[in-house]
């Protein structure tokens, strides 16, 4: 079982309620559409390694692990908001299971898909 198929089963087991169709597996991503319009592509190639990215009407916010941001809090992983620009990431942590940290994600994207209440 790949890490996409593990995590899509354990979606549908915490948040099937609020997906739109089922989760869609390919070669290194899982992707998601939510009933309130979102659509999240999580990649996973270790606890460690991830990028996150969902599109909600014409916005694209994504969280990844890519070591490009030294300055910020949070470093390595960060999250391009809105206008692009990288800011520290308040949902995931590197190491932890993938699970946890797409759980995280989507917690927080089901009440507020851009993120606005948290200054993004």
């Amino acid at each position: 079982m790949t890490v996409h198929t593990a995590l899509a089963d354990q979606i549908v087991t915490q948040f099937g309620e609020h997906l739109d169709g089922a989760p869609e597996i390919s070669q290194d991503a899982l992707t998601l559409r939510l009933q309130n319009g979102l659509m999240l592509q999580a990649r996973f190639a270790s606890a460690e390694e991830y990028s996150i990215h969902w599109h909600f009407n014409d916005t694209e916010l994504r969280i990844d692990t890519a070591p490009l941001h030294p300055a910020l809090s949070s470093f390595p992983n960060h999250l391009h908001g809105p206008d692009g620009v990288a800011r520290p990431d308040r949902f995931t942590r590197p190491g932890q299971p993938p699970q946890e940290n797409l759980a995280a994600v989507l917690n927080a994207v089901l009440s507020d898909p851009l993120l606005k209440s948290t200054g993004v």
